[in-house]
């Protein structure tokens, strides 16, 4: 059994924060429904060091490493990070929305970030999320579904609302052991 965290005016009372400006005001009357589950490392496939908070801060050199060329001057940002220890990390409070999903659709409606709640996992498609991050991820759910009631079927991947676009969470991402986590609650 998992156990929730305590959410204050939008942000998890325990997570690290580090505020980003890569959100905007939601649609008037439009609350979070969705749960979207990313993973993201830079470079790819290294774990640690900042580079995840400087690229949703914009703050990331490009010169620090080739990868970073491309993407030195994106504007995105998650929601949160859980790292690969299980430290989690808030950029954007949930009622905001931030810059995650990018082109997407969940059950015909466009525009995923409208309505979404977006957590990286700090990983790659193809090696095992820790015990730690699942853990994390289902205490941020079960706090999710109690605040804003958000309802377990309404947790996707990014790969699932960007077919073609997004692999991730990736085939490593194991959903049965997730749901058992936040279904024992």
């Amino acid at each position: 059994m998992t156990s929730m965290l305590a959410i204050e005016e939008h942000w998890l009372t325990l997570a690290r924060r580090v505020p980003s400006t890569h959100y905007n005001e939601r649609p008037e009357g439009v609350t979070p429904r969705l749960l979207v589950v990313h993973n993201i490392s830079l470079p790819p496939g290294e774990f640690g060091g900042d580079y995840i908070d400087q690229l949703f801060t914009g703050t990331l050199c490009a010169d620090e490493h080739p990868y970073f060329a491309d993407i030195a001057g994106l504007r995105v940002a998650a929601h949160c990070l859980i790292r690969r220890e299980g430290e989690i990390v808030q950029y954007v409070p949930f009622d905001k929305r931030a810059w995650h999903a990018g082109q997407s659709c969940y059950q015909g409606v466009e525009n995923c970030n409208d309505f979404s709640i977006g957590i990286e996992l700090e990983g790659t498609d193809d090696l095992p999320y820790t015990e730690e991050q699942y853990q994390a991820l289902s205490q941020i759910t079960q706090s999710l579904v109690k605040y804003y009631g958000l309802k377990y079927e309404d947790i996707t991947g990014h790969s699932d609302i960007a077919p073609g676009r997004k692999t991730d969470p990736g085939a490593a991402f194991d959903w049965r052991h997730f749901h058992s986590l936040i279904t024992a609650y």
